[in-house]
Protein backbone atom coordinates (compact mmCIF):
# COMPACT_ATOMS: atom_id res chain seq x y z
CA UNK A 1 0.00 0.00 0.00
CA UNK A 2 1.59 3.10 -1.11
CA UNK A 3 -0.02 6.13 1.10
CA UNK A 4 -0.75 9.44 -0.94
CA UNK A 5 2.32 10.96 0.13
CA UNK A 6 4.41 8.89 -1.90
CA UNK A 7 2.80 9.34 -5.34
CA UNK A 8 1.04 12.47 -4.78
CA UNK A 9 3.80 14.83 -6.22
CA UNK A 10 4.06 13.21 -9.44
CA UNK A 11 0.98 13.96 -10.39
CA UNK A 12 -0.52 17.50 -11.78
CA UNK A 13 -3.70 17.12 -10.11
CA UNK A 14 -3.33 18.58 -6.58
CA UNK A 15 -5.13 19.37 -3.26
CA UNK A 16 -8.66 18.51 -3.33
CA UNK A 17 -8.47 17.60 -6.90
CA UNK A 18 -6.29 14.80 -6.25
CA UNK A 19 -9.00 12.56 -6.02
CA UNK A 20 -7.49 9.23 -5.23
CA UNK A 21 -6.07 8.72 -1.41
CA UNK A 22 -3.73 5.41 -1.41
CA UNK A 23 -2.23 3.03 -3.66
CA UNK A 24 -3.28 -0.58 -3.25
CA UNK A 25 -1.16 -1.93 -5.31
CA UNK A 26 0.46 -1.71 -9.15
CA UNK A 27 2.41 -3.50 -11.48
CA UNK A 28 3.96 -2.13 -14.92
CA UNK A 29 0.52 -3.01 -16.60
CA UNK A 30 -2.00 -2.02 -13.83
CA UNK A 31 -2.64 -0.14 -10.60
CA UNK A 32 -5.52 -0.65 -8.00
CA UNK A 33 -6.08 3.12 -6.33
CA UNK A 34 -8.66 3.44 -3.58
CA UNK A 35 -10.63 6.68 -2.71
CA UNK A 36 -12.93 8.00 -0.67
CA UNK A 37 -13.55 11.54 -1.81
CA UNK A 38 -16.63 10.62 -3.27
CA UNK A 39 -18.20 11.42 0.25
CA UNK A 40 -16.28 14.79 1.08
CA UNK A 41 -18.15 18.22 1.11
CA UNK A 42 -15.14 19.80 -0.50
CA UNK A 43 -14.75 17.52 -3.81
CA UNK A 44 -14.31 19.88 -6.57
CA UNK A 45 -16.54 18.10 -8.97
CA UNK A 46 -19.53 18.66 -7.01
CA UNK A 47 -22.32 20.28 -8.68
CA UNK A 48 -25.84 21.25 -6.24
CA UNK A 49 -24.74 19.24 -3.68
CA UNK A 50 -24.46 16.17 -5.28
CA UNK A 51 -21.38 14.37 -7.38
CA UNK A 52 -22.74 12.58 -10.17
CA UNK A 53 -21.05 8.83 -11.96
CA UNK A 54 -19.61 10.43 -14.98
CA UNK A 55 -17.28 11.79 -12.45
CA UNK A 56 -16.33 8.47 -12.21
CA UNK A 57 -14.37 8.72 -15.43
CA UNK A 58 -12.02 11.40 -13.72
CA UNK A 59 -11.00 8.48 -11.07
CA UNK A 60 -10.09 6.31 -14.04
CA UNK A 61 -7.72 9.13 -15.34
CA UNK A 62 -6.24 9.99 -12.11
CA UNK A 63 -5.36 6.68 -11.90
CA UNK A 64 -4.18 6.27 -15.42
CA UNK A 65 -1.50 9.38 -14.17
CA UNK A 66 -0.65 8.13 -11.06
CA UNK A 67 -0.08 4.63 -12.71
CA UNK A 68 1.94 6.14 -15.26
CA UNK A 69 4.12 8.32 -13.12
CA UNK A 70 5.16 5.30 -11.08
CA UNK A 71 5.85 3.72 -14.29
CA UNK A 72 8.07 5.99 -14.48
CA UNK A 73 10.20 6.78 -11.76
CA UNK A 74 10.73 3.23 -11.45
CA UNK A 75 12.73 3.58 -14.11
CA UNK A 76 14.37 6.56 -12.99
CA UNK A 77 12.80 9.23 -15.12
CA UNK A 78 9.48 11.88 -14.73
CA UNK A 79 6.40 10.60 -16.65
CA UNK A 80 5.68 13.45 -19.45
CA UNK A 81 2.52 15.68 -19.04
CA UNK A 82 -0.96 13.81 -20.83
CA UNK A 83 -4.36 15.22 -21.99
CA UNK A 84 -7.12 13.35 -21.70
CA UNK A 85 -8.52 13.17 -25.55
CA UNK A 86 -11.12 10.36 -25.47
CA UNK A 87 -13.54 8.08 -23.43
CA UNK A 88 -14.58 4.46 -25.06
CA UNK A 89 -17.27 2.35 -24.24
CA UNK A 90 -17.93 4.32 -20.71
CA UNK A 91 -20.68 2.59 -18.83
CA UNK A 92 -22.36 3.50 -15.52
CA UNK A 93 -24.18 1.09 -12.76
CA UNK A 94 -25.19 4.38 -9.90
CA UNK A 95 -26.25 7.72 -11.02
CA UNK A 96 -24.68 9.13 -8.34
CA UNK A 97 -21.73 8.44 -6.29
CA UNK A 98 -21.94 10.73 -3.24
CA UNK A 99 -24.20 9.33 -1.20
CA UNK A 100 -22.20 5.89 -1.39
CA UNK A 101 -20.88 4.63 2.01
CA UNK A 102 -17.41 3.27 2.29
CA UNK A 103 -14.45 3.42 -0.28
CA UNK A 104 -14.25 3.31 -4.33
CA UNK A 105 -11.87 0.85 -5.54
CA UNK A 106 -10.27 2.22 -8.97
CA UNK A 107 -8.77 0.01 -11.26
CA UNK A 108 -6.78 1.11 -14.24
CA UNK A 109 -5.25 -1.36 -16.91
CA UNK A 110 -3.07 -0.38 -19.30
CA UNK A 111 -3.43 -1.87 -23.06
CA UNK A 112 -1.38 0.31 -24.79
CA UNK A 113 1.92 2.58 -23.78
CA UNK A 114 4.43 4.57 -26.35
CA UNK A 115 6.49 8.06 -26.22
CA UNK A 116 3.17 9.84 -27.62
CA UNK A 117 0.39 8.34 -25.73
CA UNK A 118 -1.52 5.72 -23.34
CA UNK A 119 -4.31 3.81 -23.52
CA UNK A 120 -5.55 2.25 -20.67
CA UNK A 121 -8.93 0.12 -19.50
CA UNK A 122 -11.01 1.58 -15.65
CA UNK A 123 -12.99 0.24 -13.76
CA UNK A 124 -14.84 1.60 -10.45
CA UNK A 125 -15.76 -0.61 -7.76
CA UNK A 126 -18.08 0.10 -4.83
CA UNK A 127 -18.03 -2.57 -2.13
CA UNK A 128 -17.32 -5.09 -4.55
CA UNK A 129 -19.76 -4.23 -7.13
CA UNK A 130 -18.83 -2.62 -10.80
CA UNK A 131 -20.11 1.16 -10.76
CA UNK A 132 -18.45 2.17 -13.85
CA UNK A 133 -16.07 0.90 -16.53
CA UNK A 134 -14.72 2.12 -19.90
CA UNK A 135 -11.44 2.76 -21.78
CA UNK A 136 -9.11 6.30 -22.00
CA UNK A 137 -6.53 7.63 -23.98
CA UNK A 138 -4.15 10.38 -23.15
CA UNK A 139 -1.95 12.44 -26.22
CA UNK A 140 1.61 13.22 -24.16
CA UNK A 141 3.27 16.24 -24.71
CA UNK A 142 6.78 16.06 -26.53
CA UNK A 143 9.66 15.95 -24.15
CA UNK A 144 12.53 17.89 -25.05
Amino acid sequence: MLAKAAWAHLIPHQGTMCLLDSVVAWSADAIHARSDSHRRVDNPLRSDGRLRAVHLCEYGAQSMAVHGALVAQAAGRAAAPGFLVSLRGVSFGVARIDDLDGPLDVHGERLLGSDSSWQYAFRIEHAGIEIAAGRAAVMLAPVG
